[in-house]
């Protein structure tokens, strides 16, 4: 079973941008899609178990961005 989450993040302006919260994100346990697009912000994310919102959010801010929560 997969569990598929959208994040709304700031600060994403490029493609850039896309690929290193992309990145980020495809190195946490269990992520096996990320999708990011910076004109909405938004970033959606499919694991194969729901993932913790601390661990999202240390991985947007190792990116360089800042997660505002589930969109």
């Amino acid at each position: 079973m997969s569990a598929t989450t959208v994040y709304k993040v700031t600060g994403m302006t490029c493609g850039h941008c896309e690929s290193a919260v992309t990145e980020e994100l495809s190195a946490l346990d269990g992520v096996t899609a990320v999708k990011a697009v910076a004109t909405t912000g938004e970033v959606t994310v499919t694991a194969t178990a729901p993932l913790d919102d601390e661990a999202v959010r240390a991985a947007v801010d190792e990116a360089g961005y800042e997660l505002v929560g589930r969109a």
